[in-house]
């Protein structure tokens, strides 16, 4: 049956998007997690991924067209598929989604490829949702990188009327918390998401509708249409009948082990005729992590084991047998009275951890890094400060004098303040400057934009507000994105030196080391100074050491000369 595909709302501010390229065309064959196109936001270019299967039967918009939030972009369905009906309704502006459509539910439903061990399941009937004024509300891709949110808290609550505008939650997702606004009015009929549960991109979380509207019998229809949409967890039979249609490759069962190895117990409905029940997902991303799947127990339908089983798996929680099994053949380690065991916690990989690894890895290994260290008196810097803050209405920092001083430094060297596009080299006008700041899962980068034109107060209070949201996860994607340059400041950890990894698109970063008393020659004469040394690290393909060189030296200037900042 076919599905139309909608305009999805790709960021919190988002209400239009402009296909930027189609990557498929009309007649091609796709599958979940296959791109369809590339789509502009206000915010960035963002990858539009299928969430089914089947064949592109239908391309509305044409590059460069721009499309509001929920309109129709394209339809899946199978090959030859009348969709007549379907684009005389999508002409006229209606928004019926192909399963709500009489004339399709009429149909027979598509038979599956059925596995030599099983029966035919019958096929069960068509739910007529047409006359049911109500909505599903999805959990909405919310940045680049989301694959699933966790609903903080309900805004609204079941029976609530909301309008559009409203907002109906808070979803923290791999960057930020952010608010789900809501796009219908009504009454809110139906919530299927509890706080503090993590929920897959494009689930069902709400219902929105007429009061009275049976909403039971649209969830009933959308479960029988896709079940279990985020993770995969169709039938056996129809996995393996799509997964023959999509891959040269067969999926392979996975076979209990044998009498020799331990095996699953009586109770385990994720074994059935010697095989285990498990989507290709989770079989995949078991095999990844090393995990053996007859060890895992599903929380799927009939005990299928899905990806959250995968991701929620601990290998310590291992069956005891195993453990015992494998204590009485290794023999046994003589001990010191007091002396602790050797013991582990592992711990699942957050959104953000993923995210600060795939973009840090691609960052050193693809461009290549040099580095320049100096050293800076900040005796007089140290002085400035003090006269600043007696006068200033925030309390001004060193890294607010960094920022400042780095962003002036930007203005006259402006082929630091650079990216490297691949074919082309982009000189930025703007200085925006990231900040990295750490949280308790890893680490963030607002932005300070158009630093070179704020006064070092502004800039105190902007960073703080920044450090601020980041730290209570209110940090919005705007508000992390457009860097030109950024920051690494370590010294009030009482960092010394140190070299940071490029923050991409920026072709530099400058690590900041504390400030240290050390012995300095100073007229002749030693004396006791006050030294920072910060570290500048460089993409090669963008910057030459010359170019770094002297950018650092004007970046020393104003910082042991302050008052060339304000000039």
């Amino acid at each position: 049956m076919a599905e139309v595909i909608r305009m999805p709302k790709m960021s919190d501010t988002m209400t239009e998007g402009v296909i930027a390229s189609w990557l498929k065309k009309e007649g091609d064959k796709v599958s979940s997690g296959d791109i369809l196109a590339e789509v502009e936001t206000d915010k960035a270019t963002m990858e539009l991924e299928s969430y089914e299967d089947g064949t592109l039967l239908y391309i509305g918009p044409k590059k460069g067209d721009t499309i509001p939030v929920d309109g129709v972009l394209a339809i899946i369905g199978k090959d030859g598929e009348d969709i007549a009906d379907l684009l005389e309704e999508i002409k006229g502006g209606g928004k019926p989604a192909a399963k709500e459509e009489p004339k399709k539910e009429e149909e027979k439903p598509v038979e599956t490829k059925p596995a030599a061990s099983r029966e035919e399941a019958p096929a069960k009937p068509a739910v007529d949702v047409s006359s049911i004024k109500a909505n599903i509300i999805r959990m909405p891709k919310m940045s680049d990188t989301m694959t699933e949110g966790v609903l903080v808290n309900w805004q609204k609550k079941q029976g609530d009327k909301v309008k559009s505008g409203d907002i109906l939650a808070e979803v923290e997702t791999d960057k930020a918390t952010m608010e789900l606004e809501s796009y219908e009015d009504g009454t809110l009929l139906y919530t299927g998401v509890k706080e503090g549960e993590s929920v897959a991109v494009d689930a069902i979380i709400a219902i929105i509708g007429e009061e009275g509207a049976n909403y039971k019998a649209l969830l009933e229809a959308a479960s029988s249409n896709n079940q279990s949409r985020e993770e995969n967890a169709q039938t056996d039979e129809d996995i393996e009948a799509r997964a023959d249609a999509v891959t040269s490759d067969k999926v392979e069962e996975t076979k209990v082990p044998g009498p020799e190895s331990a095996a699953p117990s009586e109770g385990d409905a994720s074994s059935e005729n010697g095989r285990i029940k498990a989507s290709p997902l989770a079989k995949k991303m078991a095999e990844e992590k090393g995990y053996k799947i007859s060890q895992i127990k599903g929380t799927g339908e009939g005990g299928r084991i899905v990806l959250r089983d995968i991701e929620n798996y601990s290998p310590s929680a291992a069956p005891q047998e195993a453990a015992s099994k494998d204590k009485a053949a290794v023999p046994q380690i003589a001990t010191t009275p007091g002396m602790p065991s050797e013991e582990y916690e592992e711990v699942n990989v957050s959104q953000m951890r993923k995210v600060i690894a795939r973009r840090l890895s691609e960052s050193l290994f693809t461009a290549p890094h040099f580095f320049l260290t100096m050293s800076i008196d900040m005796d007089k810097a140290m002085e400035a400060r003090v006269s600043m803050n007696e006068v200033s209405p925030v309390k001004i920092s060193f890294n607010d004098l960094v920022i400042k001083a780095a962003a002036a430094a930007l203005r006259q060297h402006p082929a630091v303040n650079s990216s490297w596009l691949g074919d082309k080299i982009r000189y930025n006008k703007h200085i925006n400057i990231g900040v990295a700041v750490a949280v308790e899962e890893g680490l963030l980068v607002p932005v300070v934009r158009n630093a070179d034109f704020k006064t070092i107060s502004a800039i105190s209070a902007e960073v703080k507000d920044l450090g601020g949201k980041a730290k209570s996860k209110k940090l919005q994607p705007a508000q992390m994105e457009g860097s030109t340059f950024s920051i690494s400041n370590l010294g009030m950890f009482g960092i010394d030196e140190f070299t940071a990894i490029i923050n991409p698109p920026n072709a530099c970063i400058m690590a900041v080391g504390g400030i240290s008393q050390v012995p300095v020659v100073k007229n002749g004469e030693i004396k006791i100074g006050n030294v920072m040394k910060v570290t500048l690290s460089c993409d090669h393909r963008v910057v030459d050491g010359a170019v770094g060189s002297a950018f650092l030296q004007t970046f020393k200037n104003l910082l042991e000369n302050p008052v060339r900042i304000l000039v």
